[in-house]
């Protein structure tokens, strides 16, 4: 079977250097495209990842953002609000969109936990031997079940929350819709954003790692397995 790029990235050394003959514009674009969560979610297919379930997850995280500045809506910040008669205070506003970034990406990554089944796949993909597939394919599919389940039930009750929370609070602070909304757009247009950035540091290091074979470059290529993990 064939490796799917998304299975080149995390091959070993040995097996990088036999089967991963990409650029480094080539390596970026397929770490955009995992990592991502616009590409991720509507425009990659190849890999081992429930499409609709994908789907699911990009508007999941978008109402756990939304959630997630609301929570961080305090009195002072109503207070702030007020004092500035109702215009929107980007400075003041920064470290409540950069909290609230990194705790829904938090929340996120948990969820992607329970949703992809991608790494699972190919850790069973990685054996050869028959009487160990045979052995272990209803255990990888009762797993994927279970994660299925757990993901779902756990999605659903995220919602019902969400939906709760916000209802009762655009009830009661009719007046703050707006800076919340401009909150949780700065937020989530973030983690579209940071992406591009950090997906351009690990191919410094792995394809020089691989462009010459003669000099061993094993631990840079560590590094570059470990950075592309972020």
């Amino acid at each position: 079977m064939e490796y799917y790029y998304n299975e080149i990235d995390i091959l070993s050394y040995d097996l990088a250097l036999q089967y991963d003959k990409r650029t480094y514009l080539q390596y970026y674009i397929s770490l955009l495209r995992t990592k991502h969560i616009l590409f991720f979610s509507f425009c990659y297919d190849d890999d081992y990842n429930s499409k609709i379930i994908k789907i699911d997850l990009f508007f999941i995280g978008f109402s756990i953002y939304y959630t997630v500045n609301a929570l961080f809506f305090n009195d002072a910040t109503m207070h702030k609000i007020y004092e500035n008669k109702g215009s929107f205070d980007f400075i003041y506003q920064t470290p409540q969109i950069l909290y609230s970034s990194l705790i829904s990406a938090v929340l996120g990554l948990l969820m992607d936990m329970l949703a992809l089944s991608n790494d699972a796949i190919i850790d069973f993909k990685k054996n050869k031997s028959k009487e160990y597939i045979e052995r272990k394919e209803n255990d990888l599919k009762f797993k994927l079940k279970v994660k299925f389940i757990l993901f779902f039930i756990f999605g659903f009750i995220f919602l019902l929350f969400f939906w709760y929370y916000l209802s009762m609070f655009g009830a009661v602070y009719r007046n703050t819709q707006a800076h919340l909304i401009n909150d949780t757009l700065i937020s989530f247009c973030l983690s579209l954003i940071y992406p591009f950035g950090i997906c351009l540091i690990p191919g410094f290091l792995r394809i020089p790692a691989l462009a010459y074979p003669e000099k061993k470059r094993i631990y840079l290529y560590k590094v570059s397995k470990l950075l592309q993990m972020l």
